[in-house]
């Protein structure tokens, strides 16, 4: 078995996503409740949630990559984004950021296999 490089393994991931992306924008064949969307576009029109452009704009600068995953989920009576990035080494980052704040909850990095 061979490992693949980095940039094949994140080039890899990247095109995985983009196809769960396409699919769920077309169609809506992988989409969740239609519910859930009317209730975060509300969420974001009353002021709820900050619009996502300001919020990756917000964490732009302390945590730079390419954007493959966001989503919007409301747990613990909090909204909160949750964002996946490519960052510039290869390596993943998932941020759970408050979606009223714009602040960063929690990160984690996954770590290269060898």
């Amino acid at each position: 078995m061979t490992l693949l490089p980095n940039w094949r393994w994140a080039a890899c991931v990247m095109l995985a996503t983009l196809t769960v992306c396409a699919a769920v924008w077309h169609g809506n064949a992988l989409a969740s409740d239609k519910g859930d969307h009317e209730r975060a576009l509300q969420a974001v029109q009353s002021g709820q949630v900050l619009p996502l452009a300001k919020v990756l704009a917000l964490i732009e600068k302390a945590h730079p990559g390419q954007v493959l995953e966001v989503e919007l989920e409301h747990e613990k009576q909090q909204w909160q984004y949750e964002i996946k990035l490519l960052q510039p080494d290869g390596r993943l980052m998932k941020l759970q950021v408050d979606a009223r704040t714009g602040e960063v909850l929690k990160r984690q990095t996954r770590r290269e296999r060898r």
